[in-house]
């Protein structure tokens, strides 16, 4: 059984940073990072295949970075710039698939997820 427990939310700053990450027990392959504002539905902000390869949205492009070290079960989402609209509540998850995806409906284990709130 896979099992999934994220840390490192917050209040930040617009423009802040926060670095969340998840502890992962048991063997995955795909990985990914989501959000849910209250209101809007589960998306995807990031994906990691198993050998490193990644995806981003097009909202997070270029502030948002996603690592994984498979030698430590940790999952990684490097957050920068970040702005209100990505308060959310995040949430990694993970497969057995192969191919790296962004659709939450790929995915069959979840955190219990890490609330992200950005304020001035």
């Amino acid at each position: 059984q896979v099992q999934l427990v994220e840390s490192g939310g917050g209040s930040v700053q617009p423009g802040g940073s926060l670095r969340l990450s998840c502890a992962v027990s048991g063997y995955t392959a795909r990985m990914g990072w989501f959000r849910q504002a209250p209101g809007k539905e589960r998306e995807g902000v990031a994906a990691i295949s198993f050998g490193g390869g990644t995806g981003y949205d097009d909202s997070v492009k270029g502030r948002f970075t996603i690592s994984r070290d498979n030698a430590k079960n940790q999952l990684y989402l490097q957050m920068n710039s970040l702005k209100p609209e990505d308060s959310a509540v995040y949430y990694c998850a993970a497969d057995r698939g192969v191919i790296m995806t962004l659709d939450p409906s790929a995915y069959n284990y979840w955190g219990q997820g890490t609330q992200v709130t950005v304020s001035s």
